[in-house]
């Protein structure tokens, strides 16, 4: 690398995909995208490993950073990030900071506090007391909550017309659609289909454009499982709000709520009513600029 300017590696690791971004201040030195086969969070020693050969394989032949920080999909403890971290460090043998992957979103936006919001195929929100300390609510998964994200739209859905079948009301426009979408040829069979999943998270998720369109079709079951899925989003700031969280600023990303503006509207709408006066924020920028960011800080 012929330019000696120091540069710092931000990485957000998602779920799906993982995004590196090396800058020298303004100057990019590299903007990666790779999948995110590989990425074990629950593993620290590969995780710090995965990311190692992430930033050798994006880097420029002999190009040294002076900072790494990382958000990782599924980092959901403290411990678990500081692992990773120390780990990571003991690798590249440069300064380095690990947080979960909503905790980007902060930094993202140009803020130091507040809340980061995500719903994409599952949700999750995150924001830190007085004291510095992380709290993150939400995220526990498809089978039992990420309410609001794709997944948890899918399952809310379905159980909705189950819930007209028992009443013995012929199928609408949303349970037309998922009989099409998980190819059953009728409301009862859903059931099978869901639980055959093997990637729950995943293979539910990408069914949630059904909701979407049957509640543009005139489906009242769809139109209440989109309101109450804003209204679960909003209910994960109220959680942090009541630990002590600050909630001026609620910063918004992921695939589903920022694509979907009946779900946004839905979340706006309720957290006015339960958190009055935080302001949203749907963030404009790709969740690696926080990392960035983050990584500048350790320099």
């Amino acid at each position: 690398m012929q330019d000696s300017t120091p540069f710092v590696v931000g990485i957000d690791a998602g779920g799906t995909k993982t995004h590196l971004r090396a800058r020298a201040g303004q100057r990019s030195v590299a903007d990666h995208v790779r999948p995110s086969s590989g990425w074990r969070p629950h593993d620290p020693a590969v995780a710090a490993a995965w990311l190692t050969a992430l930033v050798g394989e994006a880097l420029p032949p002999g190009a040294r950073p002076a900072a790494v920080a990382v958000g990782g999909h599924a980092c959901e403890t403290p411990r678990q990030c500081e692992e990773i971290r120390v780990a990571l460090r003991e690798l590249l043998d440069v300064p380095a900071l690990v947080v979960g992957d909503a905790e980007l979103l902060i930094p993202a936006a140009g803020l130091d506090k507040g809340v980061g919001l995500v719903a994409g195929t599952g949700s999750v929100a995150v924001g830190r007391l007085a004291d510095g300390s992380p709290v993150q609510v939400g995220g526990w998964g498809a089978v039992l909550g990420d309410e609001g994200g794709s997944a948890g739209l899918v399952r809310e859905a379905a159980r909705a017309a189950w819930a007209a079948h028992d009443l013995g009301e012929d199928p609408d426009a949303l349970a037309w659609g998922l009989i099409t979408a998980f190819e059953v040829s009728e409301v009862p069979a859903l059931g099978a289909a869901l639980e055959s999943a093997t990637d729950v998270s995943a293979e539910w998720g990408r069914h949630a454009r059904v909701v979407f369109a049957a509640a543009e079709a005139g489906s009242a079951l769809a139109r209440r499982v989109i309101a109450e899925g804003g209204r679960s989003l909003a209910a994960l700031v109220v959680r942090l709000a009541e630990r002590g969280v600050v909630c001026d600023d609620v910063v918004v990303a992921g695939s589903t709520v920022l694509a979907q503006p009946a779900l946004y509207d839905a979340f706006v709408a309720s957290l006015a009513e339960a958190v009055p006066g935080a302001r949203p924020r749907p963030l404009r920028v790709p969740p690696v600029e926080g990392a960035v960011a983050l990584a500048r800080s350790l320099v």
